[in-house]
This record gives C-alpha cells, structure tokens and sequence, in this order.
C-alpha cells in the first residue's frame, strides 16, 4: 500500500494582523508565493513535477478572492502546468489541505503535493466575506437553533464555564505558550522552519516577559449584556491575552510517497499516518477537537500514551484546556514550542504552521508519534496522527 510522507515544511514569521504589522503591506498572494518558492528551493525538487497545490484561506474576499492558491503557484514562478485550488474549513483550511494532499498521494492521484496555507488579516479582516445585513447560515439553519448561535468568544467563554476554567488558569497557560515560543527562538528550533521575509526574520507576537499579572489586568474581550443574560453561567475571563491575536502569514508542506522521496532524493520528516474529521455542537463550536482527537486514535491503532508530542491549536486556552480534561494528556507534551496564544494565529495558514512547527519538533526531540488537532468554527476539528520514519 501507498504511504505518504513530508518531505519539507516551510513557513513565514508570523506577523501582527494589524495595519501596523510587519508583513501588512505584503499582499496575501506574494506571502504563500514566498513560502512556496522557499519549498521548492530548499527541497531541490523540480516544479514541474508538482501534480497540485492545495491551499487553505478563510476569508476569500478582496485580495484573497478568485482562487488565491492559484495565482501563489504562478507568483512563486512555478510552471503554468501546475495546478491549484483553495479551500475552506475554516481555521483548519490547511490541516485540510494536508488531509486532502496525503490522500491524494495514498490513493495514487498524486505523486508529489503541497499543502499549504495563507491568511493576511491586515489587509481582509475577519468577516469582511459577511457585508453587513447579511446571513451566511440561511432561515433553515435559523429554526434549527431559534435562540441562535454565537460568535467563537462567546463559545470560547461557554467552554470555560462548562469545564470550570477559571481566568488565572488559562492566564497561567497564556504565559507558558510565550514562553516557550521565546525559548524556542532563542534556542534556534525554528530555525530551519522559518523563511524570513523582506526584513521580518521573527514571529512578531511573541511577548518573553509576558506575566500572569499583567495578563490580570487585561479586560475581557467578548463581554455582552445580552448574552450574559441568557447565559449566567459564563463569568467572562477570555481576553486578549489568552486568546490567539490576529495575524499575517503562510505556510506550505511537500508531501509525497516514500518510494518517489527515494527516487527523487529525498529525505522523510514524517509519515502521514492517519486522520480524522469531526463536527460538534456548533453552539460550544470548538470541542470538536475531544471527538475528533479520539476518532484518529481509534483509526491509528494507537493510544494517548503513545503519543510523543501534541500540536492542539490555542485558538482560545480554555479550547485546550478542556481538550487536556477530556483527553487527560500531558500538557508538557502540547505545543511544546508555544502555540497561537503567542506565534499567531493566521486563520488559513495555521492548520500548515501546527504542521510546520509539529515535524521539526518530532525531529529535534526524537518522538515517534504525533498528533496535530485544529477547533474550526461551525462545530468542526480536524485530527492526523503523524510517525517518524
């Protein structure tokens, strides 16, 4: 049976995304045409023989509008022949785009691949694809759920609430993931990851001296009359300090087989062993990490204790809290070089960043088995168990 491997992993710094970030005057296209072309040149490998590129964006309006995935691959002066698509589940576009391109590789329709990913939240901020007054869930969808949906930081606090999670603690976990961020830049570990771009050689959010004590003074961020009146329970303690910030960036992953990665020359950074795919309670929105986290164990033979390292997205730090209550993984093991809380969260891009940053931590540290899972709004998450070969 076919396998599929990663062969290279590359990203951007992960800037602000904010009109004062350092890569906002970068257009979305020309960041992923960076990332692709630094692919293509650090693995040697000849363009043409690309069979696709899979790419994730969120927000596909404006200048990521018109299959942005596309016009990357002919920026990055890769060969007409090459083709590309763009797709959206969300903040797990790109975990997507893996799946997709593994599966691809496995099943024969490919022989080599990129998944990839971009989102620049400078230039087309979260929503600008809703204009206002208008309803992207449709009157059926309304009757389904008739007291009506909320938005994530709304679920984020739900969760809280729901597994009792209290403000110091994800306030405590905030801290720890800038540390570790910081730690491992000073350390050289993203290093080999990294492709620094017109100046920007750093992950732009990433705070070494952040405290729990300042992160306390922090107001929270999604704090509602009305939906603390139809929701007493939830206390208010998601603020901006321990949710992931607004980013820019791209992402991008090689993917081919191991008998093509011989033939061509090139070394294996990790199996692609399995994956899964889950929805949830839209309303609580992103605990679908829970099931889905089950659902690739399950299909992976494999058991929580025989897995080395967990990438668990820090869209909101009581997500993965109530992951780690769930689960009852170690949290040593999770985001062992920080998270979104403190690289960034750059929507479409971030799913290929956990990828990115997950392979290089398995190589440094020796681990035989990975797990990378994403929360996506809508009530769905994403899951692949990863192997070292």
């Amino acid at each position: 049976m076919r396998d599929a491997v990663i062969v290279e992993a590359v990203r951007t710094p992960i800037g602000k995304g904010k009109p004062n970030g350092a890569l906002a005057h970068v257009h979305p296209v020309e960041l992923l045409a960076h990332t692709l072309r630094t692919l293509v040149e650090r693995s040697g490998v000849d363009p043409a023989l690309i069979d696709d590129v899979i790419g994730g964006t969120v927000d596909q309006v404006g200048e990521q509008a018109m299959n942005t995935i596309r016009y990357a691959v002919l920026s990055a002066g890769l060969p007409e022949s090459v083709p590309a698509t763009t797709v959206d589940r969300q903040c797990g576009s790109s975990q997507q785009a893996v799946h997709f391109a593994a599966q691809g590789v496995i099943a024969g329709a490919y022989d080599l691949v990129v998944a990839c990913g971009v989102e620049s939240m400078s230039r087309v901020p979260m929503w600008s694809n809703v204009p206002a007054g208008k309803d992207p869930f449709g009157p059926v969808v309304a009757g389904r759920f008739p007291e009506g949906l909320v938005p994530q930081g709304v679920s984020a606090e739900l969760i809280a609430a729901k597994w009792s999670i209290g403000r110091e603690q994800m306030d405590d976990f905030a801290v720890s993931s800038h540390r570790k961020a910081a730690a491992a830049w000073a350390g050289g570990l993203f290093d080999a990851e990294v492709a620094p771009l017109e100046g920007v050689t750093r992950d732009e959010c990433v705070r070494p001296d952040s405290t729990t004590e300042v992160l306390a003074g922090l107001k929270p961020a999604y704090e509602d009359p009305g939906f603390a009146e139809r929701f007493p329970q939830i206390e208010w303690n998601i603020t901006a300090g321990n949710a992931s910030p607004v980013n820019d960036g791209a992402s991008a992953v090689l993917i081919t087989s191991s008998e093509a990665a011989a033939r061509l020359g090139l070394r294996p950074l990790a199996r692609l062993h399995s994956f899964a795919v889950t929805g949830s309670d839209p309303l609580l929105m992103l605990t679908g990490v829970v099931p889905a986290t089950e659902k690739v164990l399950r299909r992976a033979s494999l058991t929580l204790d025989d897995i080395d390292l967990f990438e668990v997205n820090e869209a909101f730090a009581s997500v993965v809290l109530a992951w780690q209550q769930e689960t009852g993984a170690d949290l040593a093991r999770v985001n062992v070089h920080g998270g979104a809380i403190a690289l960034g969260h750059p929507l479409g891009a971030s799913g290929t960043r956990l990828t990115t940053t997950l392979v290089h931590a398995m190589r440094e540290r020796g681990a035989r088995y990975a797990l990378q899972t994403m929360c996506e709004a809508g009530g769905l998450a994403n899951a692949m168990v990863l192997e070292r070969v």
